[in-house]
């Protein structure tokens, strides 16, 4: 069985693409699932599938967070993998699912989880506002707080991979990225067109999808009045290339492969170099210890 992807909710599990693309699993909150039962079921996910890889977001609300490293720090296992992500809710959905889709290639789990901080640079995710007034993670000047007050204003907003923000107006653009991608749109409680023609356009978009907009999503951008959207590389071929170019190492501590210089296992990042001992130098005091 491929290593399984785990969710916070359900609203992060896109509609495969193809007729391969594994499902993810969602976890439930403490509020609906005793501590006992979460136990139960993150091991049962342990024994049929070997290694869990739990992808949420930083906006997951804290005792949810929480529910996440006790249950890893409870177990005493280093088979549960716990990615944090500042993708907002569309973006971290479309990289979720691009990790169910590597699960099923030749990759070892460590390599699949330490691919998910890869393959986040290559997200162009944002959306279109209303109102930036209450929009706290992506920076946000006084002139366009003041302009948010006025009636009928909107805002064109990208989170990642890097912050942008533009009134909407003539000739307003957002900087896109610069290969092909298809574009993934969730209508909130707004009505435009800019997305789907303006962005689109000016973006190159090779396709455009619609999905359901995540629950998460009017509290991540501050707003109900939105239309999050998020660019994405719908090939898998591409996406194992990418990750595959990449230099493989050992992690130090529980030897898993991974890309990368953290292991999303077990934390663990490259000892310094002058905690290293160089193998020659290994060698060198072994022969002087059969010396003496």
């Amino acid at each position: 069985m491929p290593t399984v992807i785990a969710v916070t909710s359900p609203d992060l599990v896109l509609p495969p693409e193809d007729q391969q693309t594994p499902p993810a699993v969602p976890l439930q909150s403490p509020d609906s699932q005793p501590l006992e039962h979460a136990l139960a079921d993150m091991q049962t996910l342990i024994d049929q599938h070997g290694y869990v890889i739990v992808v949420y977001s930083a906006a997951t609300p804290t005792p949810m967070q929480h529910r996440l490293h006790t249950v890893r720090s409870i177990l005493e296992t280093d088979r549960i993998a716990l990615f944090r992500s500042d993708l907002p809710p569309l973006g971290l959905a479309v990289l979720v699912r691009q990790l169910r889709q590597l699960s099923l290639c030749d990759l070892t789990a460590g390599v699949v989880a330490s691919a998910a901080r890869l393959l986040t640079h290559y997200i162009h995710a944002g959306a279109l506002l209303n109102s930036v007034a209450r929009l706290d993670r992506v920076p946000v000047g006084l002139k366009s707080h003041a302009k948010s007050w006025l009636p009928g204003s909107q805002f064109g907003v990208v989170a990642n991979p890097a912050p942008q923000l533009v009134k909407i107006g003539p000739g307003a653009a957002l900087a896109g990225p610069e290969f092909g991608t298809w574009l993934l749109v969730a209508r909130g409680q707004l009505e435009s067109d800019w997305v789907k023609d303006t962005l689109a356009r000016s973006w190159q978009v090779q396709g455009l999808r619609e999905a359901v907009l995540p629950a998460e999503s009017a509290r991540w951008w501050g707003t109900s009045k939105l239309i999050e959207f998020a660019t994405y590389l719908p090939d898998l071929s591409i996406l194992y290339q990418l990750v595959t170019s990449v230099r493989r190492d050992r992690c130090h501590w529980c030897a898993l492969e991974l890309i990368g210089d953290r292991c999303v296992f077990c934390s663990a990042t490259p000892p310094a170099p002058e905690n290293q001992t160089p193998a020659r130098d290994v060698l060198n005091h072994e022969a002087l210890a059969r010396q003496e």
